[in-house]
């Protein structure tokens, strides 16, 4: 596979939000309260075009196949952003993509002067939990911010040194 990594574009809308909601019913996690119900799943360039936000799109051979960005959710302190809507494909998965999408994400929350990383997700999305576990997220015992995702159980936080 040829992985390119690369910043959001209108003409994606579309195919990340289809992604997004597939994967969520994939993991039975298609549930009120989280981004499966959001309006913003349709318009993600549109969402990303804030001050302090950013979205990567992974390619495979010129097919799209996921995305993760980081966004300053409302309600969040103002050093912390959010890591959203990281979603692959299957075909996706196991590759180092979602590794890649992660690290991009993070190195761009620092060089954009964020102290801490938050993330929201669910007990369905057990790989995903691990893979934030490696990268040094620890469990908070409620949410922070007004992310308006009631669906989602666990929240998460990174602080950068």
């Amino acid at each position: 596979m040829n992985i390119t990594i690369r910043t959001i574009q209108q003409g994606d809308n579309p195919v990340l939000a289809k992604i997004i909601r597939n994967t969520l019913a994939e993991f039975g996690a298609n549930h009120p309260g989280t981004v499966y119900y959001d309006p913003t799943t349709d318009a993600l360039y549109e969402l990303f075009q804030k001050k302090g936000s950013t979205y990567f799109v992974g390619e495979s051979d010129g097919k799209i196949v996921g995305g993760a960005g980081i966004y300053p959710s409302d309600g969040l302190p103002a050093d912390t952003c959010e890591l959203v809507k990281m979603y692959l494909l299957p075909e996706a998965r196991g590759i180092g993509l979602g590794k890649a999408l992660i690290e991009k994400s993070l190195s761009f929350a620092k060089e954009t002067n964020y102290k801490n990383v938050y993330l929201e997700s669910m007990p369905e999305l057990k790989k995903a939990l691990k893979v934030y576990e490696k990268f040094g997220f620890t469990y908070l015992n409620g949410p922070m911010g007004n992310t308006g995702h009631f669906g989602c159980e666990l929240w998460m936080i990174k602080k950068f040194e």
